[in-house]
């Protein structure tokens, strides 16, 4: 486990190693209209159903993400915005980053469609994760991730936002 190396799940490459440091970011399934091209600015124009605003589907992704935080994987900065989650985590040996992400998104989905009182898909089919090369990047990836809520004009300063590793 944790040892694929670059792969292809579809259309996104993905690297899966342990004891890296990943940027990942998983989206709900209607932020990205049909007719608009998938790119960072389009998930923060709060597009689709946008249930992530709702604080108790926030908590539910918070609790989910926070749950194996140092069994599975080390949690170091992470973001749950109105329609997609920003997580920076540094993965280890016995648990591959895909399964770590799976779990994340049949548990959050499970756990908000029952909340909602809905059925069907909450999440995008994949993920997009980067794995982070050195610290300069580490650096920028989570002034990224803390800044995407004040850049999104959802709050003033990164520790206003509820459902981010900054107010904690």
């Amino acid at each position: 486990m944790g040892t694929k190396g670059w792969h292809a799940r579809g259309y996104l490459p993905h690297f899966d190693g342990w004891d890296v440091t990943q940027h990942v970011v998983f989206r709900l399934f209607d932020s990205v209209p049909p007719s608009e091209q998938e790119g960072d600015d389009v998930p923060d124009r709060h597009l689709g159903s946008s249930v992530l605003r709702d604080a108790a589907c926030a908590r539910i992704v918070a609790n989910a993400l926070l749950h194996h935080d140092r069994q599975r994987y080390t949690l170091q900065v992470w973001c749950i915005m109105p329609n997609h989650v920003h997580v920076l985590l540094a993965t280890q040996k016995a648990v591959e980053l895909g399964s770590i992400v799976r779990l994340w998104k049949a548990y959050s989905a499970a756990q908000i469609n029952k909340l909602l009182g809905r059925k069907g898909r909450l999440w995008a089919k994949d993920y997009f994760d980067r794995y982070i090369r050195d610290q300069n990047q580490f650096d920028f990836a989570k002034r990224y991730i803390e800044m995407n809520p004040v850049a999104a004009g959802l709050c003033d300063s990164p520790e206003d936002w509820p459902f981010s590793s900054a107010t904690r």
